[in-house]
């Protein structure tokens, strides 16, 4: 019997239905061996030699396939038509290789980049050898990171306590984002007008227009500066006669845009959808896996890590069958459209994605899939046809109107669509201010013709700065700079958030105070290696590799050469140092010069708000920057690592450097006083006396200092509060404030109080009702499955979902694994449960000491790239050891299936 390896075990039942019974499909989750995180495992002194670990889950995985490869027959490895799943295959080969379960066993590659069933079977009667460059080009992937991450990360560490780690692709992506908001912080917006008028026709229609030239001259954007200069532009509108002095008419073909690959398939969830990039794969993954439909499963898309933009001929014929079916032939092109690739160096060789069968619509497939999946799946459905649709005609129209004498003109532009074509089913859509007129409809007007003047309408505007980076742009900068390949953009992303380098805030990312001091550091001492151009060359150079052209190692010997001789350069840096040069490249961030500038006997930004003498700047302690004076330890000013706005400060109080009494607590006869920490503004009751410690409380999330008062001071300093007893059984109800912010507790039973209401005034009734929708939590009592979510395939025991103080959580046998918070729990499959169990039991593992595995927030199926540089982060401060070998050691974090990237 012929055996067949796959990656999941979603898509292993579906092709064993599709092979039949002469064939055994196996899973190998995803990757079944990595490197281990530890010291050595890429050595460049034996020409990067490198050493692989397979956990204990992969280890049951691979004994099961050299069983069934035992019994005869052949085995087809079927992993991703990438080079990530390329990879895989040769893992599972070499692994088998070494058992000696191989012996007279024929051993193929088969790939296929739809799970349809003539694919598959097309593919396994076609198979091929195992491409020995595309291994060759993960490898050196994978040694690339690893060496960047484990070697690079120490000295994060120890130059820049508190910073967690440095990845290769991170790095470059994390820069971006700190410069653009580099960018927006120096900008100074300038105020500009424009004046529209609106003019009657001989047809008594109104046409509108804007001033273009004044005074015989062309005007500039900024040329009507102030509302005065405006006011002097409507007067001279208003004191001429006009008429229509030219019209320009010209017809202009717009193309459809190519069928989706990876990285657009990002953006357009992500402007479209709201989705973001690592949601969006995961959902095109289950679409390509296959839903069931009508009892059978079924794949819906084909592969979707892509950057090829082709569709198949057969595909390209059965669209254009379905546009002259669904619209009429006047939208199918004379000829089919020919799409290529805009990257210099395309890897991956397969088509874009699309719809396995376009005749199978989203209509008809709507009631199969979630809310999520249907838009996903239309999206692709509608780029894919509208590709090969026939060009939208547009009718573009620009109306010149003159005063007698020339010296004033004005200008009207409208375009009209003559012909839908593609824009009858999909419009990607434009973010420039020509599309503000596109959709307008000028009036009918003749050269010559005299125009009744009407309003004249002076508007005022302000340049606005370059937007900071979402999902979707972000990709595209990336995309455009050829830093990274498709699998690897979400894992960019996610890392960049996990490390807390950047936020996301309205969809847009923000660089941390962490992740710019990690930016300047690297662009500091280790320019090179965050420089557009070399890590878009490097990308080239692993492309190459994949096309047989260079020899990695040799790639591997010129990156560590010059890589180590920098890391050794930092060796003898001292902290402060370090400390200097940042606090000079990053003072404008941190400490923005007011209107005086610190000028003309102006107050610098730079002067401790404490002594008075004292510089501020950039510190380091033991869990990381901060901002403090220079007369340390005489002054002990401190504030975070934060910009200081001194006009919204002087409301919040964040620049209150004494203490400011609010009044007398009746009680105890104390002082209550508003006071500002490392951590920001609080109330202290009293003085200390002798080793006892006045009661301290932190002011309540949305305060400011100007709404508090010293019955409210009172109030926050006596929580948590009584509300009164519990009608079920006489408990006391309280209300207070934790780790997670305001609560109502009723003996084990916490529920948060919503953000809309006050902890200091929520009443008895209320809370009760609070309490209601809680949980019951506490140690002793026995929690109840909210479901089952089936037998699990290696034991058939139930793998069950329980709702626990952090979140949903799947269980089964010893093991607990967190559900992520983008994966809703009533869709949550076996697959997905077994997966983050798998990935939880691994890193118990490899934890060591027998102990019970604790739950612990798992990754989302399929997992983040692969992070050695995140991996080294967890790891404490290494012992000193020569800069030119790998450092670090810590708990993997390597997932179980994804594109590699540092």
């Amino acid at each position: 019997m012929d055996v067949l390896v796959v990656e999941s075990p979603a898509k292993a039942k579906t092709i064993g239905k599709y092979l039949g019974p002469g064939y055994t499909v196996l899973a190998s989750y995803g990757h079944v061996r990595d490197l281990p995180p530890k010291d050595g495992s890429v050595r460049p002194d034996e020409d990067f030699a490198m050493d692989w670990e397979v956990d204990s889950s992969s280890q049951k995985r691979l004994d099961a396939i050299a069983k069934a490869v035992s019994k005869g027959g052949k085995l087809y490895l079927a992993t991703d038509p990438d080079r990530e799943g390329e990879a895989i295959s040769w893992h599972v080969r070499d692994v088998l290789a070494r058992k000696k379960a191989l012996d007279g066993v024929d051993v193929k590659r088969v790939t296929f980049n739809a799970i349809t069933k003539q694919s598959v079977l097309d593919a396994v009667a076609h198979p091929r050898n195992l491409d020995q460059p595309l291994i060759d080009a993960y490898l050196a992937r994978r040694a690339l990171d690893y060496l960047v991450g484990f070697t690079l990360s120490p000295v994060l560490w120890r130059k820049l306590p508190g910073s967690r780690s440095a990845g290769r692709v991170q790095s470059v992506a994390l820069r971006l984002i700190c410069e653009r908001e580099a960018e927006i912080e120096v900008f100074k917006s300038r105020e500009y007008w424009t004046v529209d008028a609106l003019f009657g026709t001989a047809k008594k229609q109104t046409l509108k227009a804007r001033l273009t030239h004044l005074d015989g001259r062309r005007l500039d954007k900024f040329d009507l500066d102030t509302q005065t200069r405006a006011e002097q532009a409507k007067r001279e509108i208003e004191r001429r006669a006009f008429a229509v002095s030219s019209i320009d008419r010209r017809q202009v073909r717009r193309n459809p845009p190519p069928p989706f690959i990876t990285s657009t398939l990002q953006q357009e969830a992500s402007r479209k959808l709201g989705l973001g990039a690592a949601t969006a794969m995961r959902i095109a993954q289950r679409l390509y896996e296959g839903v069931d439909i009508g009892g059978e499963t079924v794949g819906l898309i084909t592969y979707m890590r892509t950057d090829g933009v082709q569709l198949a001929p057969e595909a390209v014929g059965q669209t254009r069958r379905l546009i002259e079916t669904k619209y009429g032939q006047s939208y199918v092109p004379a000829q089919p459209r020919v799409y290529t690739s805009k990257a210099k160096n395309a890897q991956e060789a397969h088509e874009a994605i699309r719809p396995t069968d376009l005749f199978r619509t989203p209509q008809d497939v709507a009631q199969y899939l979630d809310k999520d999946q249907r838009g996903l799946y239309e999206l692709i459905w509608k780029r894919t046809v509208a590709s090969q649709m026939e060009s939208a005609v547009l009718d573009q129209v620009t109306v010149d109107i003159a005063s007698a004498d020339k010296t004033v003109q004005l200008r009207a532009t409208g375009s009209v669509v003559k012909f839908n074509g593609f824009l009858t089913l999909y419009d990607e859509g434009r973010d420039d201010e020509a599309d503000e007129e596109n959709g307008s409809i000028l009036p009918d007007v003749a050269e010559g013709e005299g125009l009744e003047r009407r309003e004249v309408i002076p508007e005022q505007h302000f340049t606005e700065p370059p937007p900071r980076y979402s999902e979707a742009s972000l990709v595209k900068k990336l995309e455009e700079l050829g830093i990274g390949r498709p699998s690897t953009y979400a894992s960019i992303i996610e890392v960049l958030q996990r490390r807390n380098y950047v936020r996301l805030d309205r969809k847009r990312f923000i660089p941390e105070d962490r992740g710019r001091i990690v930016t300047a550091f690297l662009q500091t001492y280790f320019p090179r290696y965050v420089e557009y151009n070399f890590t878009a060359h490097l990308e080239e150079e692993l492309d190459d590799i994949s096309d047989g052209k260079i020899d990695w190692r040799q790639v591997l010997r010129e990156f560590w050469g010059a890589f180590s001789s920098a890391v050794g350069e930092t060796k003898n840096l001292r902290v402060s140092e370090v400390l200097d040069k940042l606090d000079e490249e990053l003072g404008p961030h941190f400490f923005p010069a007011n209107d005086n500038g610190g000028q003309g006997g102006g107050k610098s930004p730079r002067d401790c708000p404490a002594c008075g003498n004292g510089r501020l700047g950039l510190k380091l302690g033991r869990f990381g920057a901060f901002i403090g004076c220079s007369n340390y330890p005489e002054c002990k000013f401190t504030r975070k690592l934060a910009v200081v706005d001194p006009e919204k400060d002087a409301a919040s109080g964040a620049n209150l450097n004494e203490p400011k009494v609010l009044g007398i607590d009746p009680e105890t006869g104390k002082q209550v006083t508003l006071r500002n920490g490392p951590y920001g503004l609080y109330i202290q009751l009293g003085e200390p006396e002798g080793k006892d410690k006045p009661k301290r409380a932190s002011l309540l999330k949305g305060m400011t200092p100007d709404e508090l008062t010293l019955e409210k001071a009172l109030a926050i300093l006596a929580l948590p509060r009584e509300l009164g007893p519990h009608p079920e059984d006489g408990e006391p109800v309280l209300a207070g404030v934790g780790r997670f912010g305001p609560y109502v507790r009723h003996g084990s039973k916490y529920k948060s109080i919503p953000a809309d209401e006050s902890v200091l005034e929520i009443g008895m009734n209320r809370a009760i009702a609070l309490l209601a929708e809680a949980k019951v939590s506490g140690r002793g009592r026995a929690a109840k499955p909210l479901r089952t979510v089936g037998a699990h395939p290696g034991d058939e025991a139930p793998i069950e979902l329980y709702e626990g103080r952090y979140g949903m959580y799947v269980k089964h046998g010893g093991i607990n694994a967190t559900v992520p918070r983008d994966l809703k729990p009533e869709e949550l499959t076996v697959e997905q449960a077994v997966s983050l169990l798998a990935e939880r039991a691994a890193k118990s593992s490899q934890g060591g000491g027998g102990k019970k595995p604790k739950a612990v927030r798992a990754k989302k199926p399929p997992a983040a790239a692969n992070d050695p540089g995140d991996v080294a982060s967890k790891k404490k401060t290494a012992t000193k050891k020569k800069a030119a070998k790998p450092k670090g050691k810590a708990k993997s974090e390597t997932p179980p299936r994804t594109g590699t990237d540092g």
